[in-house]
């Protein structure tokens, strides 16, 4: 989506009393920027496989003195008119940083990357996991979940939240075992599938 319809959303969640965070395409300033500006109480930022790349989305998404987040006082974040001498102080504190590992890599120098007090959340994608690991797709091998076990642990060792995505009930229970506490459920374009599928079996026991 575009950030136009990224912003429509995040007021319409607002008026709910709920928090919304957008994932940016890459770690790119311009992206992280428009994010925040529109109002999103933080971003998700893929392509982490070290700890520049950490570095850079922190830099990206936090005011000076933490970071160099571009600051213009005309936008939704600002409330289009920003006086407020606390703002850039009030937003370092408020916005949620999130990281997306990606890389065998990343696995590898997880602790170095997730060694700051300004990354608040380490998502961890299975599919990219199992990639990486050689075993593409198998994201319940023993291997792929024996190293996000091992992940979670370090994750919640530092006092992060760590992400993950689930498929159906059983992996909701089996995360939050392991102590995942921000889960994603599937994609738009699956749970549109899910839908359509279990709609057109419906129909085909009628024939």
């Amino acid at each position: 989506m575009d950030y136009t319809l990224a912003q429509d959303m995040i007021m319409v969640v607002g008026r709910e009393g709920c928090e919304a965070l957008i994932r940016v395409p890459q770690n790119d300033e311009a992206d992280i920027l428009r994010a925040l500006d529109i109002g999103s109480s933080g971003v998700i930022v893929p392509q982490i496989q070290n700890i520049e790349d950490r570095k850079k989305t922190v830099m990206f998404s936090k005011f000076s003195p933490t970071g160099k987040r571009g600051f213009n006082p005309y936008v939704r974040s600002g409330d289009y008119n920003n006086c407020n001498p606390n703002y850039f102080e009030e937003q370092n504190n408020r916005l949620l940083v999130g990281i997306i590992l990606e890389g065998i890599n990343a696995i590898k120098d997880l602790d170095n990357i997730i060694d700051d007090p300004n990354t608040d959340l380490v998502y961890i994608g299975t599919y990219d996991l199992s990639a990486a690991l050689g075993m593409p797709g198998d994201v319940k091998n023993k291997i792929v979940v024996k190293s996000l076990e091992d992940s979670v642990k370090k994750i919640r060792a530092k006092g992060k939240f760590a992400g993950c995505m689930i498929h159906n009930t059983d992996d909701l229970k089996r995360f939050i075992e392991l102590g995942i506490r921000f889960i994603t459920y599937k994609v738009d374009t699956a749970i549109t599938y899910d839908s359509c599928k279990q709609i057109q079996n419906e129909l085909e026991k009628l024939l």
